[in-house]
């Protein structure tokens, strides 16, 4: 936690873990995020476990008769929420890599992505 022009900024870190259909867990995280953002606190994302699965890009929710969120994703950068992180033995478990994801993304081991949360002042689950 730190002080900037007056106004107390934390680190925040918010891990997605989750497929980002079936459930409202994904949804209702990047929600957190985007209203995070909006307060100008410090916002982390780690993609780990199903969570990779939220950022696959061409995303066709029509079967499932619900609407389609995972291009707000792309909205990340405007709200300045620039540190994407995946967890590469996820990506890799999975049998995608970087170019099949919507956003940009750094891709680091699991060890770099729990050194992330140690620093952090809060740390949301999903």
């Amino acid at each position: 936690m730190r002080e900037e022009d007056g106004q107390v900024i934390k680190d925040f870190m918010y891990v997605m873990r989750r497929a980002p259909h079936g459930t409202i867990y994904t949804y209702e995280g990047l929600e957190m995020v985007l209203i995070t953002a909006a307060y100008e606190q410090d916002i982390t994302i780690a993609f780990i476990d199903d969570g990779v699965y939220s950022l696959i890009k061409h995303q066709d929710t029509d079967d499932l008769q619900i609407k389609g969120y995972v291009k707000t994703f792309t909205a990340l950068d405007d709200y300045e929420v620039e540190k994407l992180y995946v967890d590469r033995q996820s990506l890799e478990e999975r049998g995608l890599n970087k170019d099949d994801l919507i956003v940009d993304v750094e891709i680091l081991e699991s060890a770099e992505i729990g050194k992330l949360m140690e620093e952090q002042d809060v740390v949301i689950h999903n």
